[in-house]
């Protein structure tokens, strides 16, 4: 039996800032376990689509649901507990790697096991070593890939993935989409933009933005 709603529906959302137009207007499904692949030029607005998403971002028309439930009707914190973005640019914090993958766990109050920080590491290719690295000695790709295990942890509805594998060389590539297709397949959902041809997927839907129009809000160019 089919769900009364998708999990995620994006209905005409755009965005407006100071006048320009930063996101045409766009409209999307996604359900259970699905991938989407979100393509398109500089500048198309796909991170500020994510953002809106996400809900960091308010959109100027349109509206975002979750379960069929709208955004404006759930508190923010329990939103981005379903909905987990993982920036382009990695956002640590705190003093070392275990800072960030301890997080999780601290914020559900819940016991801090090295173990298993140990065993996510290893997923993506990173040492046991690693956990007590200072953030601020890691390298673009280390960041990227520690942003995207302190996300999944604890596996959210779904994963709004902003080129999270643009620092990686191919085999850390592959460990990514490795650990994504087995967060797929427990049932969550995600969102992923990428400019890699050879890494997007035809088992996958697409969908690519089109150029933005530079045209303000009241129509003129």
């Amino acid at each position: 039996m089919n769900a009364p709603f998708p999990l995620l529906q994006v209905r005409e959302a755009s965005f407006i800032q100071q006048g320009k137009r930063l996101l045409a207007p766009v409209s999307l499904t996604l359900n259970k376990g699905e991938l989407l692949w979100l393509t398109g030029p500089s500048g198309a607005g796909k991170s500020t689509l994510l953002k809106i998403i996400a809900s960091l971002l308010n959109p100027s028309s349109g509206d975002v649901c979750l379960n069929g439930q709208r955004a404006s009707g759930i508190k923010a914190e329990i939103w981005r507990q379903s909905v987990s973005y993982v920036f382009q640019t990695p956002q640590l914090f705190g003093r070392t790697v275990f800072d960030n993958l301890a997080f999780p766990y601290e914020i559900r109050q819940q016991p801090v096991e090295r173990r298993k920080l140990y065993d996510w590491l290893e997923k993506l290719n990173l040492s046991a070593e690693m956990l007590d690295k200072p953030v601020d000695q890691l390298s673009g790709g280390e960041k990227q890939r520690v942003a995207l295990l302190r996300n999944v942890q604890f596996s959210p509805q779904i994963l709004l993935l902003d080129e999270v594998t643009s620092a990686l060389d191919d085999a850390n590539k592959q460990a990514v989409q490795q650990l994504i297709e087995q967060q797929l397949q427990q049932g969550v959902a995600a969102i992923w933009i990428s400019h890699d041809g050879h890494q997007i997927s035809s088992r996958h839907r697409v969908l690519t933005l089109a150029p933005v129009a530079n045209r303000r809000d009241d129509g003129s160019a």
